[in-house]
């Protein structure tokens, strides 16, 4: 396949099983209140995410290993630092434009048992299967084009995927968001998903990305559990 045929296939098919998740996942209902709503939508995107990968495995190779604890370390500490950062300063400017601060409309439905097994475990497993272990290993011959910042290379995979990623996270304007809360999650969103993107290129296991993922939702399932505390 040529690398031309990787970006328009690549981006396509995401597009297309992520637009599928949302339309399908909104049909579906489970009459047990114990079960978010995300997880119809969410595991069809697993479902067909691990269709995408066994049907374009001639194209590129999955790898899922669980990796030791001293080479996590730094992504869990950056991913949760970029996170801090990413979410102070957009408060801040949304402060100063006078927007409102807003909570995602998820989390506010969610006890911290339902965010940790929802959001934290099964929403990282779940997108990174589709933006890094399908999208971004389809895009690898590409790695060799990128830029380089603060001496970290990005390659074209990395970044294609880390805005795939941002963007698919405009589908929460149809929960009636502001704009400043949309940005914010975009902007959050396509920097996890850079780090994400950046330590499973680095050691070719998809187990990195879905680490980084977890981390960058940590924070969202502490302020559940105090919230609920308080």
């Amino acid at each position: 396949m040529k690398n031309s045929e990787r970006i328009v296939y690549g981006i396509a098919i995401t597009v297309a099983i992520y637009l599928s998740t949302i339309f399908i996942g909104r049909l579906i209902h489970f009459n047990n209140a114990f079960i978010a709503s995300s997880f119809a939508t969410h595991t069809i995107m697993l479902l067909l995410s691990i269709f995408g990968i066994i049907a374009m495995r001639r194209n590129f190779t999955y790898h899922l290993s669980l990796p030791k604890f001293k080479f996590i370390f730094k992504p869990i500490i950056y991913a949760i630092i970029t996170t801090i950062v990413v979410n102070i300063l957009m408060t801040i400017i949304t402060k100063v434009a006078g927007g409102k601060i807003e909570s995602h409309p998820l989390l506010v439905q969610l006890t911290p048992l339902q965010v940790f097994i929802f959001v934290f475990i099964y929403a990282s497993i779940a997108e990174e299967l589709l933006f890094r272990g399908f999208l971004l290993n389809l895009l690898e011959p590409l790695r060799e084009t990128g830029i380089t910042i603060l001496k970290i290379r990005l390659s074209l995979p990395i970044i294609i995927s880390a805005l795939m990623f941002g963007l698919a996270h405009l589908c929460l304007i149809m929960t009636g968001v502001q704009f400043f809360f949309l940005l914010r999650i975009v902007i959050f969103t396509m920097s996890l998903g850079l780090i994400a993107g950046y330590y499973q290129e680095k050691y070719n296991n998809n187990a990195y990305a879905i680490i980084v993922h977890m981390s960058g939702n940590l924070l969202a399932l502490l302020g559940a559990i105090i919230s609920q505390s308080v």
